[in-house]
């Protein structure tokens, strides 16, 4: 799609001056710069884009496999060495768990000190690494959170803002697969190695099994998608692992077979839902599957939505609204849960965090450097299409559609900066899944979100 621009589009000084939208009669009002009530709205965006497949079932197969192939930070759980020396193992362990060179603080100020360090040094179980240690595998059976240390504990930095969990690295959900790598010290906690990244997850939460059981699992072509924010399954009276579990966008759950679906399910006809297997664990850890209900009501999908503009659009827009939730911490997500958990409807992988997508080599991409000026990154603007990424140091944003020649994006953002009419700079804050103009956008009063893009990619 192709923006009309007057004048190398309007130029970025007018821009700036866009107001913050007060609407008439006082019945809504906003801080936010440049946008209506109808642009909260997916119907407002759709009628620019066509339900055109972008790639093909095929197409996409073949980009994630190039990308397990070619990117490091994106791996098939299941092909993972199934054994690691000393050396890597340790090598593994002190990449994700290293003391921060940094200062940390507790929420209630308490600088954490050596000492606070040297006990989540200790729970690594780095003396329990053997010279030849054994992987094994395993399923997520809810949804669940992976950590810097084997630890609970929320630690900040020196802004003390609760918002932002040093030690959150990122989530689980139910039916990922993980290579397990090491066991903590108190045994509560696992290394895993999920298919975008390896930190500690909570023991709890996952199922041991072997690998062809959950290849099974994970490669069956008969699956129900999760396409809502979130769906819960059917509440069970007398079954706290299948009973009104949490299923996220991007999940997807092997459906039962018909000729072994019963008519009643935990005392419930089964004719109004979809029967789904749902991995749970049993009392010594292992891996069990369970028939679960889940509404034909629910927001989901019988496999993946085909790869369409309008699909973007609103996938995108079932998380408006929702609290940012810093490595999907809050039961929410980050720019980069948010834009991984659209594409994975499609079943589209991405790489964890903004930078290893920005500089990712997969997809279309406009890279800029700082001898880029703005003609440089306009003209890459004014030809965007609906569902591009654009990428600021920190930060991933995806672009939405155009309104009286200006770009659109929808993301998942912490802050909200911009200049007032009267040239000061407006700090304030969003902290959730936000639709702005891009181009007012600024992280100071000097510098704007346009100065900091380095890379518009296409995942086509």
């Amino acid at each position: 799609m192709r923006h009309t621009f007057i004048a190398l589009s309007i130029s970025l000084a007018s821009i700036i001056t866009m107001a913050p939208v007060i609407a008439a009669a006082n019945t809504w009002q906003s801080d936010v710069i440049g946008v209506t009530q109808s642009q909260l709205t997916p119907q407002h965006w759709l009628s620019q884009v066509t339900d055109k497949t972008l790639m093909s079932a095929a197409q996409i197969a073949a980009f994630n496999k190039q990308l397990i192939a070619d990117n490091e930070h994106i791996v098939d759980p299941l092909d993972f060495a199934s054994q690691l020396t000393r050396e890597q193992l340790k090598a593994y362990i002190l990449s994700i768990s290293a003391v921060p060179k940094s200062p940390r603080f507790y929420p209630n100020g308490v600088a954490l000190s050596n000492k606070h360090f040297a006990k989540y040094l200790a729970n690594l179980n780095l003396d329990a690494v053997a010279d030849n240690n054994q992987v094994s595998y395993a399923m997520v059976v809810k949804r669940s959170v992976l950590r810097t240390f084997p630890t609970s504990d929320r630690v900040l930095n020196s802004g003390l803002d609760n918002d932002l969990d040093r030690f959150q690295e990122s989530g689980l959900f139910p039916g990922d697969t993980v290579a397990i790598l090491h066991e903590s010290a108190d045994k509560k906690w696992l290394l895993v190695r999920a298919y975008n990244y390896l930190a500690w997850a909570p023991k709890a939460d996952i199922a041991i099994s072997n690998k062809s059981t959950l290849r099974e699992f994970k490669n069956n072509d008969d699956f129900l998608l999760i396409t809502g924010a979130k769906v819960n399954t059917a509440y069970v009276p007398n079954d706290t692992t299948t009973s009104q579990v949490q299923l996220d966008m991007g999940v997807r759950l092997p459906l039962m077979l018909a000729d072994k679906t019963p008519h009643l399910l935990n005392g419930q006809n089964t004719y109004a839902n979809y029967v789904v297997q749902l991995p749970t664990r049993g009392e010594q850890g292992q891996l069990v599957i369970k028939p679960a209900l889940i509404s034909r009501s629910s927001d989901v999908h019988l496999g993946y939505l085909p790869y369409t503009q309008q699909h973007l659009i609103k996938q995108g827009f079932k998380f408006l609204g929702e609290r940012y939730g810093w490595g999907h911490d809050y039961n929410g997500r980050d720019c980069t849960g948010f834009v991984g958990e659209i594409y994975k409807s499609f079943g589209l992988l991405m790489p964890r965090n903004s930078g290893q997508q920005g500089k990712g080599e997969y997809g279309t991409n406009h890279r800029f450097d700082k001898t880029s000026n703005e003609s440089d990154k306009l003209a890459v603007v004014n030809n965007m299409q609906v569902g591009d990424l654009i990428y600021i140091p920190g930060h991933v944003m995806m672009y939405l559609g155009e309104q009286d020649g200006q770009p659109y994006v929808i993301h998942d953002v912490k802050g909200l900066g911009y200049n007032k009419a009267d040239g000061s700079f407006y700090s304030s804050s969003l902290n959730g899944v936000s639709v702005t103009p891009l181009l007012p956008l600024r992280l100071s009063q000097t510098q704007s979100y346009l100065d900091r893009t380095y890379n518009i990619k296409r995942i086509r």
